[in-house]
């Protein structure tokens, strides 16, 4: 589990928290390590493709791969490695690929959500609130994002804000 200054994914007021570990329009995917408290390099992406989004996790969850549940935070602008963005989830895309170790097929959804702080975000209420372009696009991003990883990924769905607050809700490892 990702611990950042013991955050939890929910503040007190039950927003949601995405920690952001690359921000929108950076080619670079960072990643948070526990260990060393710091953002630190994970890889570049494939030539031509950057973060349409804020990229980054909910902290103080397990997905099934065993990192924080992934969340991309729909914003027009771009944030820093380590923000915390109180936002509202929206939706998931459901993402299923191979687990190496295993040997076998796991899911690694991604909570799409937008900021609370956003009031041009407001309109966004559910998933199918965002135009099928950009949902469309959003998916052809998380396949080429991971084209060169041999992770085979393959979008089995999308499901929207109670599906999205019961996934969290579930992935909290207890404290």
């Amino acid at each position: 589990m990702e611990k950042i200054a013991g955050l939890s994914a929910f503040d007190a007021s039950g927003s949601l928290r995405a920690v952001i570990e690359s921000p929108r329009g950076s080619a670079v995917k960072l990643k948070y390590d526990p260990e060393l408290g710091l953002m630190t390099y994970g890889r570049p992406l494939p030539l031509g493709l950057r973060f349409p989004c804020e990229w980054g996790f909910v902290p103080g969850t397990r997905a099934e791969d065993g990192d924080p549940l992934d969340v991309l935070v729909l914003s027009e602008a771009a944030t820093f490695p380590g923000v915390v963005i109180a936002c509202r989830a929206i939706g998931v895309i459901q993402v299923e690929q191979d687990n190496r170790e295993r040997r076998g097929r796991e899911r690694n959804d991604r909570i799409v959500a937008v900021p609370l702080a956003d009031k041009r975000a407001e309109p966004q209420q559910r998933y199918e609130d965002i135009a099928p372009r950009v949902r469309a696009e959003l998916d052809a991003f998380l396949l080429a994002a991971v084209q060169f990883q041999a992770k085979h990924v393959v979008i089995v769905g999308h499901a929207g804000p109670a599906e999205a607050q019961a996934l969290v809700k579930r992935l909290v490892v207890p404290r």
